[in-house]
C-alpha cells in the first residue's frame, strides 16, 4: 500500500465526519466553509454525506466532477507539462529535498506571495508573524504530510461510484478574480459562469468574483470574505 493512501479523499471526508461527531454530536447538520484544498474536501463531504451539511461556502476551487478517463495528476500534466507543481510533488522524497535545500521560510514566502495568472510552476501574502508561525509548524512536521494530499489525487478510482454526481446542498462559491491562476485555467471561467458549474451544484446561489485579488483571499480580503460568509449563513 502506498504511504500516501491514507490521504485519499475518502479518508479526509471520513476524518471530517469523525470531527463532526466529536465537536457537534447534537447537531444533525452543520454549516461548512472550505478553502482551496479544504474546498476539495468539503465539496466531497457535501456530495458523500449531504445529510450532515446544512449549507456550504467554498472558496477558490469550484466543484470538479470526476474525469472518467484520467486522474487529476495526469490531467494536469497533460495540460501543463512535467513542471506543474502537482506533478513534481508525486515522487516521494523529491520535493521534500528541494524544499529542505531552499529553506522552509523561503518556500512558504514564495507560495504565499504568488500573484501570477499562469499555472504555479515553482497576495501580497501573510505578515512576517503569520509566516513565522507556519515556518515553525512545518519545521516540526516537514512537508510530506501536506504533499501526500497531492500524491493521493492519483487514487481517483476510489471516487468511481460517484461519477457524474454533484453537490445538492445550498451553496455559495467565492472565487478570487483576475489574479488567481486557478481562475485562469483552461475552461474554468466558462465552467463557472456558463452553466456547467450549476449543472453539478444545482442549489448554487451565487458565484462571487473578487476583482483584484489573487489566490490567498483569506489573507488579502478577510473582512470582505467574512461578510459574504455571514450574509449567506444568516439565511439558515
Amino acid at each position: 500500500m502506498q504511504a500516501f493512501s491514507s490521504s485519499s479523499i475518502m479518508h479526509l471526508v471520513g476524518d471530517l465526519i469523525a470531527l463532526l461527531d466529536a465537536v457537534a454530536p447534537s447537531e444533525e447538520k452543520v454549516f461548512v466553509v472550505g478553502y482551496d484544498w479544504g474546498a476539495i474536501v468539503t465539496w466531497h463531504l457535501a456530495m458523500y454525506r449531504p445529510d450532515r451539511v446544512m449549507a456550504l461556502v467554498n472558496l477558490s476551487l469550484p466543484f470538479s466532477p470526476r474525469n472518467p478517463q484520467m486522474n487529476a495528476v495526469e490531467l494536469g500534466r497533460q495540460l501543463y507539462g512535467d513542471d506543474l507543481y502537482i506533478y513534481r510533488f508525486q515522487e516521494p522524497g523529491y520535493i521534500e529535498g528541494v524544499f529542505e535545500e531552499a529553506g522552509t521560510k523561503e518556500v512558504l514566502k514564495n507560495i504565499f506571495s504568488y500573484r501570477n495568472t499562469n499555472p504555479f510552476y515553482f497576495p501580497n501574502g501573510p505578515t512576517e508573524q503569520d509566516l513565522d508561525y507556519y515556518v515553525t509548524k512545518f519545521n516540526k512536521t516537514g512537508f510530506t504530510g501536506g504533499v501526500n494530499y497531492y500524491r493521493a489525487l492519483a487514487l481517483w478510482e476510489l471516487k468511481a461510484p460517484w461519477s457524474g454526481g454533484g453537490v445538492t446542498v445550498p451553496t455559495k462559491f467565492i472565487d478570487v478574480g483576475e489574479l488567481d491562476f486557478i481562475y485562469h485555467g483552461p475552461g474554468v471561467q466558462d465552467y463557472i459562469h456558463g452553466g456547467g458549474f450549476k449543472q453539478f451544484v444545482p442549489l448554487l446561489e451565487d458565484a462571487v468574483v473578487l476583482e483584484g485579488a489573487a489566490h490567498f483571499i483569506g489573507e488579502e480580503r478577510p473582512d470582505e470574505i467574512n461578510q459574504h460568509i455571514y450574509s449567506f449563513i444568516t439565511q439558515f
